[in-house]
């Protein structure tokens, strides 16, 4: 994927990069594959908002993605842009002519034969247990229950590497830095995800970001003490802590949230820190 960027007629547009979407094939969902997705704007079913920055952002629908695998041979016959994800995102039909989407790999495009199965290739976009996989393999889409669907790796240009196997679990290296137990009886896709270079996309306006629904973020300091720890003083104040906190008066930097007592806490070999 390339990125286009655009002249500098306004300071918006300055630095402003786009997609230029040269991977996408085809630029109509398909009808039988999408559903209604309604907008909640971060609130709970009293109306409270219990997420904040969401809100406003263009209609979308959402795309029906077969995490699961489930056609044992398809053929590729288009690549699409998803808006609820940042990968693009593959359309498969069968010799029945049944269809179904799957987050799009690097190097997949129309008229690939993709399997599903243990006897399938190792090829991008074949999906596979993890006990017929070589060690050493980039995966992505990976199971954490056997059955229930692609959980990990699902993001733009994510992949994890197949580290070991042993005693019925697998290791698998996140793209984290992670090393985490798979059982082997479940399911990977081989290869890279698509759309690479997305991180490298610059918004550069205010309005794509509420395009996307996301709604302004206020500074702390700026509020006054009822609304925030960091609120109040004269002028440009300082916190007045020994470091920052949330709103909710918790460390915003550095503290763990993790659950200690986590029942995957086994699975995990090796922390994203390195620990």
């Amino acid at each position: 994927m390339a990125t286009m960027k655009y002249k500098p007629t306004t300071p918006s547009r300055r630095h402003m990069s786009v997609a230029s979407f040269e991977e996408v094939t085809k630029f109509t969902p398909e009808k039988t594959l999408i559903e209604i997705k309604k907008k909640h704007s971060g609130r709970n079913s009293y109306g409270k908002i219990t997420v904040r920055h969401h809100g406003g952002g263009n209609k979308q629908k959402y795309r029906i993605i077969d995490f699961k695998r489930t056609q044992p041979k398809a053929t590729v016959i288009g690549i699409e842009y998803d808006p609820n994800r940042t990968s693009y995102i593959a359309l498969l039909q069968d010799d029945e002519g049944k269809k179904s989407y799957i987050i799009a790999p690097v190097g997949v495009t129309d008229g690939d034969v993709l399997y599903s199965g243990p006897d399938a290739d190792i090829k991008p976009g074949n999906t596979l247990p993890i006990e017929n996989i070589p060690v050493g393999t980039i995966i992505h889409s990976i199971e954490i229950y056997p059955g229930k669907g692609a959980q990990l790796v699902r993001s733009a240009g994510a992949q994890a590497q197949l580290m070991a196997k042993e005693n019925g679990m697998a290791q698998v290296r996140l793209p984290s830095g992670e090393v985490r137990y798979i059982r082997l009886d479940c399911k990977a896709t081989i290869g890279q995800v698509g759309n690479i270079e997305h991180d490298t996309i610059k918004i550069g306006k205010a309005g794509k970001t509420r395009h996307m629904g996301i709604r302004p973020t206020v500074r702390g300091s700026v509020m006054n003490p009822c609304d925030h720890p960091h609120g109040g003083g004269e002028g440009k104040s300082p916190i007045g802590r020994s470091g920052p906190v949330t709103p909710w008066g918790k460390p915003a930097l550095g503290l763990k949230t993790r659950n200690k007592k986590a029942r995957t806490n086994k699975y995990i070999v090796k922390r994203r820190n390195g620990r």
